[in-house]
């Protein structure tokens, strides 16, 4: 098996551009060239994430292609959260020289498809060597003809409501881990769906339009966790979010996932993140339809209350203080 190091960076960016050539999008000068160019339809959104092997993904529970694929939902979702739709992605990988090259091929892959499924195009990318597998996914879309709905908008009187159920890849983690320390692997059988939720979330993004039509006025993505985003949202909207327990959809097998490890499943619910479905405040008649109410807004002091307490142990990622 070749590594990344023999066959060197000028073929697999030939290889990457081949396999970025065909799938939709208004592109005037795509992956090869200096630059892309292209012409957007409306406003454009950027948005970009990265992703590092051992901190935020690791090759021995996920296939590179649903690890390539992850990263693009991961960033595409900040385009969704905006009220947007996904046109393009630029992608830089980093890898050790001595990374099997059918690995970042199936990296790549991933990263194509995922792409293409949301109706948008790779227009390129960087390949350089690092110690450690380092994948940046940048998304662009554009607001197609609705304004912007950012953080800030929740007002007094609105309802929270969420695209999708919570908690489903915090469970998939919780699953695998407990497999690694000794748990017995018909875990990852019996709760498969979860699993597969943790190694590549497949939330609704085109809700994210769906709610900015219908007049959201503050939005995010679920992807540190609810509690996180409350805190987010209520911080930069000035408001109070209190929010329900028992409204919160969540996954399934969750209550099952938990009796057998031993864990609450407001856990995952709560803490969890990396859904990547959408958390937005509306006027109550205003509610699309497929979405859930968990709460409301009030024009009190910022805060996240949770079942009538302010947001207590339980939170979300934290990039520097958690291994």
């Amino acid at each position: 098996m070749k590594t990344v190091g023999e066959v060197g960076e000028r073929a697999l960016i030939a290889m990457f551009t081949d396999a970025a050539r065909t799938g939709p999008g208004d592109v005037v000068i795509g992956s090869g060239d200096d630059a892309a160019v292209f012409v957007p339809t409306g406003p454009v959104v950027v948005s970009t994430d990265t992703a590092v092997a051992g901190r935020h993904f690791r090759f021995d529970w996920s296939s590179p292609r649903q690890i390539g694929a992850r990263a693009v939902v991961q960033s595409a979702a900040d385009i969704a959260a905006m009220g947007g739709v996904p046109t393009g992605v630029v992608v830089s990988i980093g890898c050790p020289p001595t990374t099997p090259v059918d690995r970042i091929l199936e990296l790549n892959a991933g990263i194509v498809a995922q792409t293409h499924a949301y109706g948008a195009k790779v227009l390129g990318g960087d390949l350089v060597s690092a110690a450690e597998v380092v994948l940046t996914v940048t998304s662009l879309g554009v607001l197609d003809g609705t304004a912007a709905v950012a953080l800030s908008g929740a007002r007094g009187g609105d309802v929270l409501a969420v695209s999708g159920p919570l908690g489903g890849p915090a469970g998939g983690l919780a699953a695998l881990a407990a497999v690694e320390h000794g748990a017995d692997r018909a875990l990852l059988a019996e709760f498969s769906s979860l699993v597969d939720n943790h190694r590549l979330p497949q939330p609704d993004l085109a809700q994210g339009r769906i709610a900015a039509l219908a007049g959201a006025h503050a939005m995010t993505d679920v992807s540190d966790g609810l509690v996180e985003e409350l805190i987010t949202m209520s911080a930069a909207s000035h408001v109070r979010l209190d929010v329900e327990s028992a409204r919160i959809p969540q996954a399934d097998g969750l209550d099952e996932l938990g009796a057998a490890l031993g864990v609450d499943p407001l856990r995952w619910t709560h803490g969890g993140g990396e859904e990547h479905e959408l958390l937005a405040s509306f006027s109550p008649p205003s509610v699309p339809d497929g979405w859930t109410v968990i709460g409301r807004v009030t024009a009190a002091a910022p805060g996240a209350w949770i079942d009538g307490a302010p947001v207590g142990e339980i939170r979300g990622w934290q990039s520097f203080t958690q291994a």
